[in-house]
């Protein structure tokens, strides 16, 4: 068999991609962030965005598409062609949570996307209405155990990681809650800074400046040790040994995206979260770069996938 054709072909496929790598973009790419406008996703998508559009000298559009879990703006970048030019930037649960709470095939399948480059991680925190009448996390225990499933808790839609870090909780405290669902992260917030729900797993940044205020209580952080923009706020492990859950963001494409532009916009990602003034933007939210190439990412990503399935599993969760 005459094999020189074929070598010929993949000769020139990774020419014609190391070219489109090096041209790229030469027209405007479009981010599509998987939440609603203000949500941390978002806040990075336009940051980076914004950046990304300096750097490239064309433009960079942001498009929220929030809503059914990530499944919306998910089928938007896979239906999309897989040329680097339209990019989903998402909470990393799209990737580690939902392939394990849908089996069935949905208008996409986390094989139809490829991590590109995370931006930023951030712990969640454990966020109270004064009217709950609870001042820390053990106190919050004492009262689900009192009174089981009365608490209500919101989250930013089923098997997101507001609704995840609840659940964990639940398990490793031996307590039971019950969830209120929200389309996004600024409806479930708005409703808890009105006292309609109790209880909020989020971003500690999302209700810094209300904790500061005297508005809400934070009853504490999910990372291993206490944030330095929140001192006083204690570690949810203080009372719950182990517990731990930080929530990551990351920029995803269309599987089939030739790598070099790939490699690109990760390296060019990476150089600005290294500047001191993307430093600057992240600290007072309490975020942490993540830095790294596309296969570290890819790693991470899988070992947080095999953490969730186990809890998926151990809490019987499931959106079918």
């Amino acid at each position: 068999m005459n094999i020189w054709p074929r070598v010929l072909l993949a000769v020139a496929t990774l020419a014609s991609s190391g070219a489109l790598a090096q041209t790229y973009p030469t027209r405007s790419v479009t981010i599509v962030a998987a939440t609603t406008p203000g949500s941390l996703p978002d806040v990075l998508a336009r940051r980076v965005g914004q950046e990304l559009s300096q750097k490239w000298g064309q433009p960079v559009v942001i498009e929220n598409r929030p809503g059914g879990a990530y499944a919306i703006a998910a089928s938007a970048v896979t239906n999309a062609p897989a040329d680097g030019y339209t990019l989903l930037v998402s909470e990393a649960g799209l990737y580690t949570t939902q392939p394990h709470l849908v089996k069935k095939r949905r208008d996409y399948s986390v094989s139809d996307l490829v991590p590109v480059t995370g931006m930023a991680s951030i712990p969640l925190s454990f966020v109270a209405h004064p009217s709950l009448g609870v001042n820390s996390i053990s106190d919050l225990i004492a009262l689900a155990k009192a009174k089981p499933g009365e608490i209500n808790y919101g989250t930013t839609g089923p098997g997101t990681a507001p609704h995840l870090g609840v659940l964990l909780l639940e398990s490793m405290a031996k307590v039971k809650m019950t969830a209120v669902h929200y389309k996004g992260v600024s409806l479930a917030t708005n409703d808890l800074m009105a006292g309609h729900i109790p209880l909020l797993a989020i971003a500690p940044s999302l209700a810094m400046q209300a904790y500061k205020a005297g508005k809400v209580k934070m009853l504490g952080v999910a990372s291993t040790k206490p944030i330095a923009q929140l001192p006083g706020v204690p570690t949810v492990a203080e009372a719950v040994p182990g517990f731990e859950m930080n929530v990551s963001f990351a920029v995803f494409a269309r599987a089939g995206t030739p790598k070099d532009v790939i490699a690109k916009i990760n390296a060019d990602v990476q150089q600005i979260i290294e500047t001191p003034d993307f430093r600057k933007f992240l600290e007072p939210q309490a975020l942490q770069p993540m830095l790294g190439s596309p296969e570290q990412l890819t790693r991470s990503l899988a070992a947080e996938s095999d953490r969730m399935e186990k809890l998926i599993r151990d809490v019987n969760l499931s959106l079918e």
